[in-house]
């Protein structure tokens, strides 16, 4: 038996690379993740750095003036003239570092702009006229939690956050948003990194400032030699209380250094937290969504806390109800449950997402709080949505995916009474927000 040949493909002509075009145009307002966006001659441009009213001169590269997707991205050339909302950025690497989009706007159109972030997502989903508390603000120099990422070229060290939509690395000296103390680490860090990288190598550095000390973990050396983690061992005693190494984010933290211990209080309560483990981004961004809950479930008697994380809300709500406490990370519920002493608190490890609580195990509670990741909870809004809980408090770092799950709780038959927006990541598109639910 002969073998079929294989009929050898067509060659492909190479298509012709478009040349850029530079055009003029006027930014009529700022898109939801921070770029000015204009139309010209039928296309929709998206212009990072700019402001409504800006008119700007900028460059486009296209195949042939069809927009793609939602637009097209364009390159800011010059600003011919300056919108009205236009602000001093207060950071000298801002335009290169990706971790600040809106420092450019001055401050009460980036207020406003926040807060419409909120408004225009649920006004997608039909609830665009839900009543809207004042936005709460996280001033500069807040920031106690940050992910660093580092590159070793030769014997320079590459230490700070990406570049707008690129992998590559600005390198920092200092950072408006950061706490002092974290901002301090960064030159010790890289020299740090110096020594403990590979030419060529790089890795993640999670540092999160605690009660007791920094906390920190290494994430992608793939091994850490002998003299690597002597190195790590007497790394700065005074400001860092735990360090932790993990060879990728699918690992678990290994112990490196624990010189102290370290701590999280949620309303004077103290939680352990494991290395690298989820915290909100700033004392007064927390500070602002647990009033918003506490004031809003009020004195319920039982509450379900879904998602719970180390318990920002479960412990304060455990104050004055009985608080079960839910949630899927088995690291962040231990932490949890091993302080529970004094507290009318119980815990439940479980999937949220995969297994949801069902109406029936929802009818025990007079309140539910939940507070999922950026995907939202659409399972269990669904099932909420076919409870009888008479008030659920949705907390959130989305609008986009809180509008569809909000969505979801309306046409099951709950009103959205209230909505809270907090800008806890300062200068970025993202803004967090607390909604009301009632039936």
């Amino acid at each position: 038996m002969t073998r079929p040949t294989k009929r050898p493909l067509p060659k492909r002509r190479p298509q012709p690379t478009a040349e850029p075009r530079t055009l003029e145009a006027t930014v009529t307002e700022v898109g939801a993740r921070g770029d000015g966006i204009a139309s010209v001659g039928g296309l929709r441009l998206f212009v990072p750095l700019t402001v409504p009213g800006d008119r700007v001169r900028v460059r486009v590269r296209d195949s042939g003036g069809e927009p793609k997707g939602e637009g097209l991205r364009a390159e800011l050339l010059e600003i011919l003239e300056p919108g009205p909302g236009r602000g001093t950025p207060p950071c000298a690497h801002f335009g290169t570092c990706g971790g600040c989009t809106l420092q450019h706007m001055d401050d009460a159109a980036y207020a406003a702009w926040k807060v419409g972030l909120v408004r225009g997502a649920l006004a997608r989903v039909g609830l665009g006229d839900a009543p809207m508390a004042p936005l709460s603000r996280t001033p500069p120099a807040a920031r106690r939690r940050a992910r660093f990422a580092a590159l070793k070229r030769g014997r320079r060290v590459w230490f700070g956050f990406n570049e707008r939509q690129s992998h590559r690395l600005a390198d920092l000296e200092d950072c408006p948003v950061l706490l002092p103390r974290l901002a301090a680490l960064i030159e010790p860090l890289r020299a740090l990194l110096l020594d403990v990288l590979p030419d060529g190598g790089g890795c993640d550095v999670i540092a999160t400032d605690l009660e007791g000390g920094i906390d920190l973990v290494l994430v992608g050396p793939r091994s850490l030699d002998r003299a690597a983690r002597e190195r790590l061992v007497a790394f700065n005693e005074a400001a860092v209380a735990r360090i932790s190494w993990q060879a990728d984010d699918r690992g678990s933290p290994e112990p490196i250094a624990h010189r102290r211990p370290v701590a999280v209080r949620f309303a004077g309560h103290p939680v352990t937290p494991p290395p690298g483990a989820f915290l909100q981004a700033s004392a007064e961004g927390e500070a602002a969504l647990v009033a918003a809950v506490l004031e809003t479930v009020g004195e319920a008697r039982r509450v379900a806390d879904l998602f719970a994380g180390l318990g920002t809300f479960a412990v304060p709500l455990a104050q004055r109800s009985a608080v079960h406490a839910v949630e899927g990370d088995s690291p962040a519920l231990a932490a949890l449950a091993k302080e529970v002493g004094g507290l009318r608190l119980t815990t439940e490890r479980r999937d949220l997402f995969e297994n949801p609580l069902t109406a029936k195990e929802l009818a025990r509670f007079d309140a539910v709080v939940f507070d999922p990741p950026r995907a939202g909870a659409a399972a269990q809004a669904q099932a909420l949505a076919g409870s009888k809980v008479p008030l659920v408090v949705g907390v959130s770092c989305n609008p986009a995916t809180f509008a569809r799950d909000a969505r979801t709780l309306v046409d099951g038959g709950y009103a959205l009474e209230r909505v809270h927006p907090v800008d806890q990541f300062l200068w970025s598109a993202h803004v967090e927000l607390v909604g009301v639910f009632k039936r």
